[in-house]
């Protein structure tokens, strides 16, 4: 669904939409699990497959994925010391990588004119905020949204326990996390809580769920293109 809607509100803002069938995992798993040989051979499949294309942007609507790909330039320095045609080839393609909400918001979004009538919160993806420094773009975007009503999340930018892989090497201290996310969540009184990562909707969706509650989970996306579609939100 997230990607489906990604493709389409970029479509809404006058963006041809390339999706490369040679495109691969983004490496993160491998490499920040130390497998770097795995993870460079990823990079270079997905340097090979989207700089062929001519594309303006390698758009992401996974802060995890795309911390990722903007360090393959490093991880290049660091893993292709000897072959210099690859270390330029990720380098150029880590400058071409933004976030969905990052491009949008410098492009200049066409306003959404379909009512959302949602009180929803938003949750900052460490791998968005911390790593990207991007915390105002998504927000920006969702403000345009008539009738969604954005209330503050208290520790808005503290981890939900996903963190990539930590929630399966570091259960215990996980599921704290989950649990102190999923507090803050609820003493909003949003019916929805909206965020830009997938690791963090999966974490947090099992967090709401095991309480028992119907917040829907929503990325900024999903929220743009039932907009734009004129569409109504999910109900509980």
């Amino acid at each position: 669904h997230v990607n489906w809607a990604t493709a389409r509100v970029l479509q809404q803002n006058g963006c041809e939409v390339v999706v490369p069938r040679s495109q691969v995992c983004c490496g993160a798993i491998h490499y920040h699990s130390g497998a770097g040989e795995p993870a460079l051979q990823l990079a270079r499949t997905n340097a090979d497959a989207l700089l062929g294309e001519d594309l303006d942007a390698v758009i992401i609507n996974v802060a995890g994925c795309g911390s990722m790909l903007k360090d393959y330039g490093h991880m290049g320095e660091e893993l292709a010391k000897g072959d210099t045609a690859l270390r330029q080839s990720l380098e150029r393609f880590a400058h071409k990588v933004k976030d969905v909400s990052e491009f949008l918001a410098a492009l200049g979004p066409i306003a959404p004119r379909g009512e959302i009538p949602l009180t929803a919160t938003y949750h900052d993806a460490c791998h968005l905020c911390h790593a990207q420094q991007i915390r105002e773009q998504p927000r920006h975007l969702l403000a345009l949204v008539p009738g969604l009503k954005l209330v503050p999340l208290p520790e808005s930018e503290i981890c939900c326990g996903a963190a990539g892989s930590y929630n399966l090497t570091e259960g215990e201290m996980a599921d704290r996390l989950a649990d102190r996310k999923r507090k803050h969540i609820l003493s909003t009184g949003a019916s929805t809580v909206i965020m830009g990562n997938a690791g963090c909707s999966l974490q947090i969706q099992a967090a709401l769920r095991q309480a028992g509650s119907p917040i829907w989970v929503a990325h900024p996306m999903e929220i743009l293109d039932l907009s734009y579609r004129g569409l109504k939100p999910p109900t509980p």
